[in-house]
């Protein structure tokens, strides 16, 4: 709990830096945290087998969202709402990447995050990789995650950082959107970075 804290905190600091950092203000509903000194690239596999970096997704604006398929609440609760943001979008969301990585590479194989992240919409990518693919990934991101044991070896839960980031066209960290924003903050927020 302390070692959560101290995340939170520490975000928290590094939210409110970026947000003094003289860029252009837009009207976010997010945090505005460009120029945080975080984040980076990533290469991962996506949910049909393909190597995938941030590069591939160039001249889009992208949606991370770290998380997990047996998540009871927080996971499917973000995903259905940025399901509902790319409807709001309409012909818009073509510019848009939701990425899904999962925290739970274990049980989260390939097959199993093909059936996931498409069900919110056909548009969706679920990332993974090995535990320090992943690992790297997070800390870079400052994603909290740590599995929780259950009652048997793979019935857990895993305790993560709940928020999603949202990258410009250029693929530069811009925001960071609180757990619970609902879908018109996604919406809102997206259509600025994608200037409509």
């Amino acid at each position: 709990m302390i070692k959560k804290l101290k995340h939170c905190l520490g975000l928290m600091l590094i939210m409110l830096l970026a947000a003094c950092s003289g860029q252009k203000h837009l009207d976010f509903q997010s945090t505005d945290i460009t120029g945080a000194n975080f984040g980076g690239p990533i290469a991962l596999t996506d949910h049909t087998g393909k190597a995938r970096t941030l590069a591939d997704f160039k001249g889009k604006v992208v949606v991370l969202f770290f998380g997990y398929t047996h998540c009871p609440d927080v996971c499917p609760t973000t995903m259905a709402e940025l399901g509902a943001s790319m409807k709001a979008l309409g012909a818009k969301a073509e510019e848009v990447q939701v990425l899904f990585v999962t925290v739970d590479p274990e049980r989260d194989t390939q097959p199993v995050l093909a059936q996931y992240a498409p069900a919110f919409n056909k548009t969706f990518i679920g990332l993974r990789g090995s535990d320090s693919q992943i690992r790297a990934v997070a800390d870079a991101y400052k994603i909290f995650y740590q599995k929780v044991p259950g009652s048997s070896a793979n019935n857990y839960s895993v305790d993560h950082s709940a928020g999603s980031y949202i990258l410009d066209r250029s693929g530069a960290l811009r925001l960071f959107v609180n757990y619970g924003a609902g879908s018109a903050a996604f919406t809102h927020d997206l259509s600025l970075l994608l200037g409509s």
